[in-house]
């Protein structure tokens, strides 16, 4: 069900090294991984890192009064990461390379949320 939103993220956006559904407890609940990415840039631990950077963001938006995080974006020497929350509980990862196509790729996070929404009861 999950899947094919992420193949799509991956094929349309050019240097994607992978794409997953993070839950914010650590744990994917989908993935989806380029056949000739590095896999030791975007692996489930690596992804689950995020998690507390997630949370901290919601809870900091909050405190100081700015609203919902809806992304975040973490500019790497060697790889790019995109976050897109789906809601308080789960949050699309992309990963992509330092030539990567970041805007595309924010583009279709931002698709790939729509479509989503209510599986996700937005």
């Amino acid at each position: 069900m999950f899947k094919e939103p992420l193949k799509n993220i991956l094929e349309r956006t050019d240097g994607s090294i992978g794409v997953l559904i993070m839950g914010t407890d650590g744990i994917a609940v989908e993935k989806v991984m380029s056949p000739d990415a590095v896999s030791d840039r975007l692996d489930e631990a690596t992804a689950a890192e995020f998690t507390t950077l997630v949370k901290n963001a919601q809870r900091t938006g909050g405190e100081v009064n700015l609203g919902k995080i809806n992304e975040l974006v973490f500019a790497c020497e060697e790889t790019n990461i995109v976050i897109r929350l789906l809601s308080h509980e789960y949050f699309l990862v992309l990963a992509l390379g330092p030539e990567g196509n970041l805007g595309r790729g924010r583009y279709e996070l931002r698709k790939a949320e729509l479509l989503l929404a209510r599986e996700f009861d937005l």
